[in-house]
């Protein structure tokens, strides 16, 4: 018998919608069962083979509970803020809410005809101002929070200032930007301004200066999904790393409590390696070189820092490498250099950092400058090389050629040194990448196994105040920008500068109308264009 879907298809739906039979009610005598896809953005192009492909088997998942008696709660919602919409408003001067909500109806009818088992009573669209009435909430909380590194839990930011007032930093354990120190009496003293600007080295939703991909014809800051080969796949427009002030997420804070939190949830062990390699926790040393006195110098920094997990290669450091982000190039950097280490930054600025790890092909530039090893005296070249990022560790590294393979191609490249310090380690076509054997060419530790020599070379760092054993973390706080119109407004407004947040009360703060969706002509994001947006005789951001 053939299946006439023309008719069998529209007779059961209807039914379906009739009866709602997939509406979610509060019957307590049943199991629950919680089926979330992840919402489509509602272009107008309509759903792609990719949105079925995943949404069929959370179905089939979402009716094989409800036969087996479950009381199924199973949504769907559109995420339709984003760069896309605001696009199309800009090259047809409709708007984004206009057209997001035209695509919307299309995504509903298309997933009709498909024959999802949705709840529509609970959906909702990102851009409905009833619904990021709340995830401006949530920010107020994050911004009004620090992180507790004792507790391991995020506490009052009212607290903090408590604790200020009493003591200072004296004793506390607490997630920042910056390491601070500072005495209550001095806290007293500082301006409503400053106490203002310290806080904002501990607020959990931070304003700081970052490394972005900024797209300029876009006029707003891109992921790194939304930048190919130094353009923005919307457009080919040209893209580069740029520092600007973007809020941040402290999410960096809660990698520890995020890794213990992997034993205690029902997930697959391969699934569990892939999230703990991802938070990377390492256990090392940020160590301290000092730089070499060099006349073709500009009031230069006095030492360089480090992190390392491999504290037992000390010996074998001949270079080091700095990221081109990093603000130790300005520092470093002779009068001699200036000119190629800025042809040298010009061209990795359009590269993206996804496209910086993947890449293996060799590049960097000699800053001019020297370091010196704190455990030998040996002068070290610093270089500038886009195989270092500076979001991690301190955007510095000590390169050690002969047992890590990017050092490695490195230094031949360069025709830097190569100093084997494991026993019987040949380097003469690769690294020795290998963490065991017995040490040699490495003064104190010789003759230990590179387990005791790690402990012991983190020891004697400690002992000798050439730096600190440190736990570090892969994992990076979130970045999220708001150069766009398209997006739901921080619940923010400025005084003196610094950013404060409006009162619960008078959530949701709506996005204004304005006349274009361009950034403005003095480089403002478009909400610069708002006439008479304001909160408390502030401009909100």
């Amino acid at each position: 018998m053939d299946y006439n879907f023309n008719i069998i298809e529209p007779k059961w739906q209807t039914y379906w919608k009739e009866q709602q039979i997939y509406k979610s009610k509060i019957d307590l005598s049943k199991p629950k069962c919680y089926v979330l896809d992840m919402f489509p953005y509602p272009s107008g192009a309509g759903l792609h083979v990719g949105h079925p492909l995943g949404y069929i088997a959370s179905d089939i998942f979402s009716r094989y509970k409800h036969q087996k008696g479950f009381n199924v709660l199973h949504p769907m919602g559109f995420d339709a803020f984003g760069l896309p919409a605001e696009q199309y408003a800009i090259q047809t001067g409709q708007h984004p809410a206009i057209t997001s909500a035209k695509n919307i109806d299309r995504y509903r009818e298309q997933m009709d005809k498909i024959g999802f088992s949705y709840d529509w009573d609970r959906s909702f669209k990102t851009c409905d101002p009833d619904y990021y009435k709340w995830t401006q909430w949530v920010f107020i909380q994050m911004f009004n929070s620090y992180y507790c590194l004792d507790a391991q839990q995020a506490r009052p930011i009212a607290e903090l200032i408590a604790v200020f007032e009493i003591q200072g930093t004296k004793d506390l354990n607490i997630a920042c930007t910056e390491e601070l120190i500072f005495t209550a009496e001095e806290w007293k003293s500082k301006t409503e301004k400053e106490q203002q600007e310290i806080l904002m080295n501990y607020r959990i939703a931070y304003q700081a200066e970052t490394m972005v991909n900024w797209c300029a014809e876009l006029g707003t800051v891109l992921a790194n999904d939304e930048v190919v080969n130094g353009l923005s796949v919307r457009g080919g427009y040209p893209v580069e790393q740029r520092k600007m002030r973007q809020w941040s997420l402290r999410v960096s804070a809660f990698a520890q409590r995020l890794l213990e939190g992997l034993d205690k949830i029902d997930w697959t062990e391969s699934l569990k390696e892939t999230q703990k390699n991802w938070i990377g926790r390492s256990e090392g040393a940020e160590l301290n070189f000092k730089i070499k006195e060099n006349e073709d110098m500009d009031d230069s920094i006095s030492q360089l820092t480090v992190f390392t997990t491999r504290a037992d290669t000390i010996y074998g450091v001949t270079f080091m490498v700095l990221a081109p982000e990093s603000e130790y190039v300005s520092q470093v950097v002779t009068f001699k250099q200036k000119a190629e280490v800025s042809t040298y930054l010009d061209v990795v600025k359009r590269r993206t950092e996804r496209e910086r790890i993947a890449d293996r092909k060799v590049t960097g530039v000699f800053t001019g400058s020297y370091a010196i090893n704190p455990v030998n005296g040996e002068a070290i070249p610093i270089w500038i090389s886009d195989y270092v990022l500076a979001g991690y560790g301190t955007g510095a590294i000590m390169a050690v050629p002969a047992h890590d393979s990017r050092d490695y191609a490195f230094a031949k490249h360069f025709n830097l040194p190569i100093i084997p310090l494991i026993e019987g380690a040949d380097v003469s076509k690769e690294s020795f990448d290998a963490k065991e054997g017995i040490m040699i060419n490495s003064g104190f530790l010789n003759r230990l196994t590179v387990k005791e020599a790690i402990a012991a070379a983190k020891k004697y760092i400690a002992e000798n105040k050439l730096g600190k054993v440190k736990v570090n973390f892969r994992l990076r706080d979130a970045i999220f920008s708001r150069q766009r119109y398209w997006g739901e407004p921080f619940p923010i407004y400025y005084k003196d500068g610094m950013p404060y947040t409006v009162d619960e009360k008078d959530l949701p703060i709506e996005l204004p109308e304005v006349d274009k969706f361009l950034p403005t002509e003095t480089g403002e994001p478009p909400l610069g264009r708002a006439k008479d947006w304001t909160y408390k005789k502030n401009q909100l951001s």
